[in-house]
């Protein structure tokens, strides 16, 4: 059967049970976050072929506690777990493991133990690699390290075991059923055991969440909370680049100790890295998010519709980054303002809040 017409070929109810089964180590690894989870678990159970659960599992590590059963599925639903390698390791956009995790921290504690790392480096890294979602965004932070000899190997995908398995099963179903014809004969009559009771399922949908609400970045208090996060996020409040939207913000900022290294973040009331570290120019001018008057900005977000004179607009991003000649001039924060018929005007700020230039909307 081609592959084409395998992902094609409808799946049974023991199919989507195998791939949850698979979801649940596989989240229980750390390979996957809880909305993740949750919406793979939902697509398991409506997937209608063999191709719509391979996708599910396509980007995962074969979970461990998951290998004892791989040998009873049908040579289709197998290939949910087969993996396209290059010298037996995973590919680089696989989902890392937490104990993928801990091995690449042991690694930067070795590298800041021999000196390699300064402690500066070896925080951001091992913060780093907390965060990192992929085996190649943790390769990617020890790739310039010096290694020793027992650190433990890449993660590979298991070698198949069928024949083994299969011989353990019939020995043990050998075993069960001398052992249960010898009970059938030589057992008196006993009392019926009680029944055992189920585990009580607990009902996830009636946990309610708590929700802490975050503010607009469009406001005094959105834009003084997102710097007072920053510093504790990072230790200081230098940036690349910065974009802050209604209700989330985009960053670039150098990994710190190390110029030619950036890295991408999102920030949604916490940072998240968005993007695998980069190679960065040594001169690139970064602000110091320090300079910025939280309280004069604010207000000219508020009166931005007015000063850019767009009909019925509202400010949908503003961005603060460096102007000018390489670190020689000051930074500059430019609000871009336009409304639902995609009139739209602009308009610069100095740190400090006060209006440089405008470029309005001409109707």
């Amino acid at each position: 059967m081609s592959t084409a017409a395998s992902g094609r070929t409808r799946a049974r109810d023991l199919d989507r049970a195998t791939v949850s089964s698979l979801l649940d180590a596989a989240y229980a690894e750390g390979q996957l976050g809880a909305d993740e989870y949750h919406d793979r678990i939902a697509q398991a159970a409506a997937a209608k072929t063999l191709g719509e659960l391979a996708a599910l599992t396509a980007d995962l590590q074969t979970p461990a506690a998951a290998r004892g059963f791989t040998a009873q599925r049908s040579s289709a639903t197998r290939k949910v777990l087969r993996r396209s390698v290059s010298g037996g390791s995973y590919p680089d956009h696989t989902r890392a493991r937490d104990a993928d995790r801990a091995t690449t921290r042991d690694l930067l504690d070795s590298a800041r133990a021999d000196g390699q790392l300064s402690e500066e480096e070896h925080d951001t890294l091992t913060e780093l690699a907390a965060e990192a979602r992929t085996l190649g965004d943790l390769k990617d932070l020890v790739s310039d390290l010096q290694r020793a000899r027992d650190v433990a190997p890449a993660p590979r995908p298991p070698r198949s075991r069928r024949r083994q398995w299969y011989v353990g099963a019939v020995t043990v179903a050998a075993l069960l059923a001398a052992c249960a014809g010898y009970l059938a004969v030589t057992r008196e009559a006993e009392e019926p055991r009680p029944a055992a009771q189920a585990l009580p399922v607990l009902d996830q949908g009636a946990v309610q969440p708590l929700v802490i609400p975050t503010p607009s970045p469009h406001t005094t208090e959105g834009i003084t909370t997102f710097l007072r996060n920053y510093q504790r996020k990072f230790g200081d409040l230098q940036v690349d680049e910065l974009n802050m939207y209604e209700d989330y913000a985009t960053l670039v900022r150098a990994v710190p100790g190390q110029p030619n290294r950036k890295v991408a973040y999102d920030y949604r009331g916490g940072f998240a890295q968005s993007g695998k570290i980069e190679t960065r120019k040594a001169d690139t001018p970064s602000v110091d998010l320090g300079t910025l008057n939280a309280e004069a900005i604010g207000r000219a977000l508020t009166d931005a519709a007015t000063i850019t004179r767009v009909p019925g607009g509202a400010v949908s991003h503003f961005m603060v980054s460096a102007n000018g000649d390489r670190g020689s001039a000051e930074p500059t924060v430019t609000v871009h303002v336009n409304n639902s018929v995609r009139e739209s005007g602009y308009f610069t700020l100095t740190p400090a809040g006060e209006i440089r230039l405008v470029r309005p909307f001409k109707g």
